[in-house]
């Protein structure tokens, strides 16, 4: 059978209640399904979130405060954040890595075709998770080489075989289950019960979580997989379940409104961090596609560190008024996973540390990887080298790591295609698949200073409105919340 057809069939064989469950729950028009289910030919389906709002509290914003460097010689933080691991307990070294499926360089995918390279030792550019060694020597080299002040793990563990996802199979740990889940885009909101239900999963992580993480934080992640605790004295991190802002959830389509009301949940834990004079460290997977939270409590929320699309890249967050002035800025850093085409890397973070009125902003943050290429030259009879690809402000002309500075990249990568092909090269983790130009330039571009998904006012300069949404098609990650 060919790969496209088993592929179909699984794939329908595995989520065919979820579907059906949808959409006979759903309220889409005749024509709204049709459109979701066949296309534009077909009808109209607006795949855009729906028109809710969020309730802030009554309390006066804080003044904007311009942030300022911290002099010289200060204390600084160094945060160790992993992001999409992916690893693929079925890899095989010399298999099929062009077997014309989702996933290949498998063990199932047989011998590659004569004359073509099979999958390489430590990884491979096609479209190929990680074997678990690859993983071990990060770790490694990680464990000799770095201190950190503490480390960000998120949770997409397992492979992007998500056809191979088994809810009656246990799983090794809560991060490979949760990442199996993940893999699926199939996220149902806490209103969903009986057999479809993710409450199986929430139980889990909340088990395991336990001793890490005070009985509030154990609540919210059995309710809708999100959770907030004191890292330090001062210091707070809100980790949220981004599945709820996935523009591939079909659950949503049934209801988008404040699944598990997490971002009610998030506004108050943001103004109660206010009160009590906390910073906060914000991280998911997805990242956000609405800058409403750095708007509004705009002094707190300072760290934003997201991953899921694998690319290293960033997106700036501006005032509500004149969307002119920015406020915050979201990090996405680079994958584990080679999938596709890159090069495995992490990041590192560096902040203001623990010194009388910190600012806890980000300063700088620092890129690793593995020249794969390189690594795989002789079969692996070599220990990989993971190295620094580069440093934030020092190969980008940063003034510094502040809002500001990002939003001054974007603007001069408008017309400095030296500075922008760069910064494409770094996006890939030195791996680039060649030139970015036209739609594509423009499309980056736009991605990376609008937090608002479905409005292009932020991209005005950059792409003619009747243009925005073709362009916005280009993005590497679709958002809702």
């Amino acid at each position: 059978m060919p790969p496209s057809v088993i592929v179909c069939t699984d794939t329908v064989q595995l989520f065919r209640h979820d579907v059906l469950t949808v959409l006979v729950r759903s309220l889409l028009s005749p024509g709204s399904a049709c459109g979701l289910l066949l296309g534009e030919s077909c009808g109209h389906w607006n795949s855009g979130a729906s028109n809710w709002t969020v309730q802030f509290p009554g309390v006066p914003k804080p003044p904007v405060r311009p942030p300022v460097p911290p002099p010289p010689g200060t204390p600084v933080d160094r945060i160790l954040f992993i992001t999409d691991v992916h690893w693929d307990a079925a890899y095989k070294e010399g298999s099929n890595a062009e077997c014309g499926e989702p996933l290949c360089c498998r063990k199932d995918d047989g011998l590659p075709t004569p004359g073509a390279v099979g999958a390489g030792y430590w990884g491979d550019h096609r479209k190929c998770d990680v074997p678990m060694r690859t993983i071990e020597s990060m770790l490694q080299h990680i464990a000799t080489n770095e201190t950190f002040d503490f480390v960000l793990l998120d949770r997409r563990h397992p492979s992007t075989q998500h056809l191979a996802t088994d809810t009656e199979r246990p799983a090794d740990s809560t991060g490979q289950s949760h990442g199996a889940f993940l893999a699926a885009f199939c996220f149902p909101p806490p209103f969903i019960t009986g057999n479809l239900s993710s409450s199986w999963l929430y139980e889990d992580m909340a088990s395991k979580w336990s001793r890490w993480l005070p009985h509030d934080a154990l609540q919210t992640i059995r309710l809708g997989g999100f959770y907030t605790a004191q890292v330090k004295p001062g210091l707070r991190v809100v980790s949220l379940n981004m599945n709820f802002c996935s523009a591939e959830n079909i659950w949503l389509l049934i209801n988008d409104t404040d699944p598990a009301e997490q971002l009610h949940w998030f506004i108050k834990v943001l103004q109660e961090a206010e009160t009590a004079d906390e910073k906060v460290c914000t991280d998911g997977v997805t990242i956000p596609s609405w800058e409403w939270y750095s708007s509004e409590l705009r002094t707190k929320a300072l760290w934003q560190f997201f991953g899921h699309i694998h690319t290293d890249q960033f997106e700036v967050f501006y005032d509500e008024q004149t969307l002119k002035r920015p406020l915050g800025i979201a990090f996405l850093a680079p994958s584990v996973t080679t999938y596709y085409d890159l090069n495995p890397g992490y990041r590192v973070y560096e902040v203001d540390g623990d010194r009388s009125g910190s600012s806890r902003m980000v300063l700088d943050h620092h890129t690793f990887f593995l020249n794969l290429s390189e690594a795989n030259a002789d079969g692996g009879k070599s220990k990989p080298i993971w190295r620094l690809l580069y440093s934030a402000r020092k190969a980008l002309g940063l003034s510094s790591a502040f809002p500001q500075a990002w939003n001054d990249l974007v603007v001069r990568m408008q017309k400095d295609y030296a500075v922008f092909d760069l910064f494409w090269a770094l996006l890939h983790t030195g791996h680039p698949p060649g030139l970015c130009r036209g739609y594509c330039h423009t499309a980056l571009l736009c991605s990376l200073r609008t937090g608002r998904s479905e409005d292009p006012d932020l991209c005005a300069g950059l792409v003619p409105h009747e243009k925005f949404t073709l362009i916005k098609n280009l993005w590497l990650s679709q958002r809702r919340c």
